[in-house]
């Protein structure tokens, strides 16, 4: 069966840096369960991955505007330490959820000067391009339950 639009995949990835150094991988534990078409993984990888069938192996390498984005210059705010919960214990690396036009985001303080923090709400791995090894372990169709939830159920994904 080929992955396409509505199909429950469930897939292996080892993720990689330019440099080859790994920074996220499935391999150890439970394949990532995805349902195909639904925005669950970077756009570029459920592109590549289109077509494909279980017992494929493909490598992808994205840019990344097809992967985490390009880094918004506007996401970059230095702010007052006050400002944020726990001001005393604000430290390089900590992360803070907040609410913005463009709904819930992350950000990450990328430095302390003095009395004031910066902060970075784009995602991490903006503006890298992206190295992955994906083995598709299994293809099916989605539930009717799946498909209303957005997620897939049971093994390698979520449980009610």
């Amino acid at each position: 069966m080929e992955i396409s639009a509505d199909r429950v995949v469930l897939i292996h990835y080892t993720l990689k840096d330019d440099s080859g150094a790994v920074i996220d991988s499935s391999t150890r534990g439970e394949p990532l369960a995805y349902i195909q078409g639904h925005g669950n993984l970077v756009s570029g990888l459920e592109k590549a991955l289109e077509g494909q069938q279980a017992g494929s192996k493909v490598e992808v390498s994205l840019a990344p505007a097809d992967g985490y984005g390009v880094g918004d210059p506007a996401l970059i705010q230095r702010i007052p330490k006050r400002a944020l919960p726990n001001a005393g214990t604000i430290k390089k690396g900590m992360q803070f959820q907040a609410n913005t036009d463009a709904g819930t985001r992350m950000f990450t303080v990328t430095a302390v000067v003095g009395d004031m923090v910066m902060l970075d709400g784009n995602h991490p791995l903006a503006d890298k391009t992206l190295h992955f090894s994906v083995e598709i372990v299994q293809v099916r169709d989605a539930s009717s339950e799946e498909l209303e939830h957005g997620h897939v159920h049971g093994v390698g994904g979520h449980h009610h």
